[in-house]
């Protein structure tokens, strides 16, 4: 990061909007964003299909107009200096910019031209990412033939020919297995670590948790938490404790809530949820406690907070059914 007390934000939005006109009116799709997004961080944005990420990144990379608000990215503001900020980010979309009949070397020598790069250049840059990313041995098949790991990472070192200060990553890993993904997330790291801000969306909880230094969850066009993954876990408060009750929950909810363990309780599609400090000590407690009332509890089941917790808690939903 930047020295300083108050150190210039990578990302800076202020009430940022877009609509789009349908068929059956005005859809906004980011409804009032506002996010600060610190130089060198791996910045986060959270949230199931549909609730903004992807047109707020767009705006961000000057693809898209805001409707209503402001973005500055890099310093410079994305309607009024757009060229600026072309210059000083790299973009990534879901479907990838390679080609298929290109070899990869080709891809990055000519997204090396153009930006301004002479071909001895470019040639130089392309071999350099081929090597950072473990792609030498491939450089000269076509993209038709490299794995969908390997076209990721591809299209990750189109991002990067230029040595961005900001790289755009939108769902980079959907669709790879576990091996390629824990793949991916180690380049990820590394661009992180070499001092390039990386603003990545998605909707995989654990990539979240595993990569982000902070994140921002955003449901609806609107951002419902923001902070580090284990500050908004730790929000949500020690473990999470989930019953069935056959019906009962709004009594078992009232008998539970009572406890001196139990720091929330809440009855949530049929199921009480309870979080408390200590699980292992909890269950114990709440099944004797039920038995000796005459519940008789369906299921019960134990499980560290989340960030589908926090999803759950700020939204009503759990963004794993969600996902699914």
């Amino acid at each position: 990061m930047s020295g300083g007390p108050n150190p210039q934000p990578m990302i800076e939005t202020v009430g940022l909007r877009r609509t789009f006109k349908g068929r059956g009116g005005a859809v906004e799709a980011v409804a009032g964003v506002d996010l600060r997004v610190s130089a060198g961080d791996i910045f986060g944005f959270l949230g199931p299909n549909g609730a903004g990420k992807t047109t707020t990144l767009r705006i961000l990379a000057t693809l898209l107009a805001p409707t209503a608000g402001t973005a500055r990215v890099a310093g410079f503001d994305v309607a009024r200096q757009a060229r600026e900020v072309r210059t000083r980010i790299g973009y990534v979309a879901q479907s990838g910019g390679s080609s298929r009949e290109a070899t990869g070397r080709e891809e990055l020598v000519i997204q090396g031209r153009l930006f301004g790069m002479s071909k001895a250049k470019a040639t130089a840059r392309a071999a350099e990412i081929l090597d950072a990313l473990e792609l030498t041995d491939a450089a000269d098949r076509t993209c038709a033939t490299y794995s969908g790991g390997m076209r990721r990472r591809l299209n990750i070192g189109i991002g990067m020919v230029h040595r961005p200060a900001l790289l755009f990553l939108d769902e980079p890993t959907t669709g790879l297995d576990p091996q390629a993904r824990a793949r991916l997330w180690d380049e990820i790291r590394k661009l992180r670590d070499t001092g390039t801000t990386v603003f990545l969306t998605t909707h995989y909880l654990e990539e979240a948790d595993a990569l982000c230094d902070c994140l921002a969850i955003i449901d609806h066009g609107k951002i419902v938490a923001e902070g580090s993954p284990s500050e908004l876990k730790r929000e949500i408060a020690g473990d999470v404790l989930t019953i069935g009750v056959n019906g009962r929950g709004d009594e078992v909810v009232r008998l539970l809530a009572a406890q001196p363990f139990v720091r929330e309780a809440e009855l949530q599609d049929g199921l009480v949820r309870l979080f408390v400090d200590r699980g292992e000590e909890a269950v114990p407690a709440v099944v004797r406690l039920l038995d000796a009332k005459g519940f008789a509890p369906a299921t019960v089941d134990l499980h560290r907070s989340s960030l589908d917790d926090v999803f759950l808690k700020k939204t009503g939903r759990s963004l794993r059914e969600t996902a699914a």
